[in-house]
């Protein structure tokens, strides 16, 4: 089967270890294995972890410390994976099929796009509308959401605007979800990487047919332990697993355990406290550096995640922008075209500080360029 070329992450898999400046990661600077476990028995009790499988599911402490996190979970609810795109995978692979029609938030994480695509799907795009602050109209849902809609699938907070689902939006969705019987699928990967606002409410436990997404990556600022979930109705993810004996069979072991020491209720308010510290301080950094080009950027200010979601108004392609950008310049961002949106770029606003001054500044000097190219 051929597989719809995932542009974004194929990008990153290729040049994110190998460029100066790394500004395509939407999560923030990441937690050190020591800041994580601290001096105490933790670490003591982390070196004794026994190296064996471990549990299909995720161990019960895991799914335990996931599902108080979620209003009237337990554990029968919570089936972990490997990072929070095996759980979007798993999820489609149970839902979507050849002929389905589904509604996609777009602009959004594109796996989801790229998974229809690849499996015969068709695909009616949600709109979210700059001129509404990246939300979508709620009159816009009614034309695309029908009886013959099998899913609808969201990312909130969104990847790449960083907007929050507003109250008269998600009421709006779930009318429409229940009106068509359509299974919500949710992806929350940046909940608790608020910048400003309050912790985003998930989609959880206002509509049966409701999976949620959701991993270590981004609010937690550990990506690289690769854990993530769906949260679900017990028969819902019974039905999942299944998928999963195909692909990974576990999550690891030493990541389960890490996992569950990052979601103790203290540690985790550490973590999402330490993560909206970063994101407050570095995004007036993007801010100014956007405001000093005048007219040449535009955005909507991110609610949430590490990213910034720009316009500009240059007559480049924006693949072509980022490309000049690696080559030339050696930074990383991600093109527009990425998310079916030619004209914006996304870049990360997570690394420390002196590091984002200059990429930035490598920036500013292919636009000095490319200006006087435009003048020559």
């Amino acid at each position: 089967m051929k597989v719809e070329l995932f542009q974004m992450e194929r990008m990153q898999c290729m040049y994110e270890r190998v460029v100066d400046y790394e500004f395509s990661e939407s999560g923030v600077h990441p937690l050190k294995l020591r800041e994580l476990l601290g001096s105490g028995d933790a670490a003591k009790e982390f070196l004794e972890s026994p190296l064996g499988y471990p549990h299909a599911d995720g161990t019960p402490g895991l799914r335990t410390a996931i599902a108080a996190t979620y209003k009237g979970a337990s554990t029968e609810n919570i089936f972990v994976t490997n990072g929070s795109s095996e759980a979007n995978f798993v999820a489609a692979w149970h839902l979507f099929e050849k002929g389905d029609e589904v509604v996609l938030m777009t602009p959004n994480y594109a796996q989801m796009w790229g998974l229809a695509k690849t499996w015969g799907v068709k695909i009616k795009p949600l709109w979210l509308r700059e001129d509404l602050g990246w939300q979508f109209d709620p009159e816009d849902l009614k034309k695309v959401v029908t009886k013959k809609t099998k899913v609808i699938q969201v990312c909130n907070p969104n990847n790449p605007t960083g907007a929050i689902m507003a109250a008269k939006q998600r009421k709006a969705l779930l009318d429409a979800a229940k009106d068509s019987g359509a299974w919500l699928l949710s992806d929350e990967v940046y909940l608790g990487a608020e910048r400003e606002a309050p912790l985003t409410e998930s989609l959880w436990s206002d509509y049966e047919r409701t999976l949620i997404t959701n991993g270590t990556s981004k609010a937690y600022g550990l990506p690289g332990l690769r854990i993530g979930w769906l949260t679900g109705q017990p028969e819902a993810l019974a039905a999942i697993k299944p998928h999963h004996d195909y692909l990974t069979l576990t999550p690891a072991a030493l990541s389960d355990r890490l996992a569950t020491i990052a979601l103790e209720p203290k540690k985790r308010k550490q973590i999402f406290d330490r993560t909206r510290s970063i994101l407050q301080k570095n995004y007036p950094v993007v801010k100014e550096w956007l405001d000093a080009h005048g007219s040449l950027f535009s955005h909507v200010p991110p609610e949430a995640g590490a990213i910034c979601y720009i316009k500009y108004d240059m007559k480049i392609n924006s693949v072509v922008l980022a490309e000049r950008l690696r080559k030339e310049k050696s930074v990383l961002i991600v093109p527009g075209d990425h998310f079916g949106m030619d004209g914006y770029i996304r870049i990360g606003t997570g690394p420390p500080k002196e590091y984002l001054h200059g990429g930035l500044d490598r920036v500013d000097e292919l636009l000095r360029e490319l200006q006087k190219g435009k003048k020559g």
